[in-house]
């Protein structure tokens, strides 16, 4: 089992920062890659940022030049720096990690989220 536990999340004013952290613990083989997705009142969950343990990224095009995703050195640690924040960051934000178990078996981890809200 894997438990992943975030900080960071609060309240902000727009054009001001924050930063978010996710850090992995439990019994696993590796974990192949983590991120953070966010989910507004009445939207549907979406990616913001991913990076896998080769420190490749993805970010959602909304969040590109304002968000910068990044690991620690152990790769059990997931930060997310959030720039100049709008009030349509306003979310709850989870952080996510694509874990490889001792059986080889891939599986999806989420963990219990945090509300970020950026005031106008």
């Amino acid at each position: 089992q894997v438990q992943l536990v975030e900080s960071g999340g609060g309240l902000v004013q727009a054009g001001g920062s924050l930063r978010l952290s996710c850090t992995a613990s439990g019994n696993y083989f590796r974990i192949n890659a983590m991120g953070w997705h966010r989910q507004a009142p009445g939207k549907q969950r979406e990616l913001v940022a991913l990076i896998t343990s080769g420190d490749s990224t993805n970010y959602a095009d909304s969040v590109k030049g304002r968000f910068t995703v990044s690991m620690d050195n152990a790769k059990t640690t997931v930060y997310l720096q959030m720039n100049t924040l709008k009030p349509e960051d306003t979310a709850a934000y989870y952080c996510y990690a694509l874990v490889i178990t001792f059986g080889a078996v891939p599986n999806n981890y989420w963990g219990q989220g945090t509300q970020v809200t950026v005031s106008s």
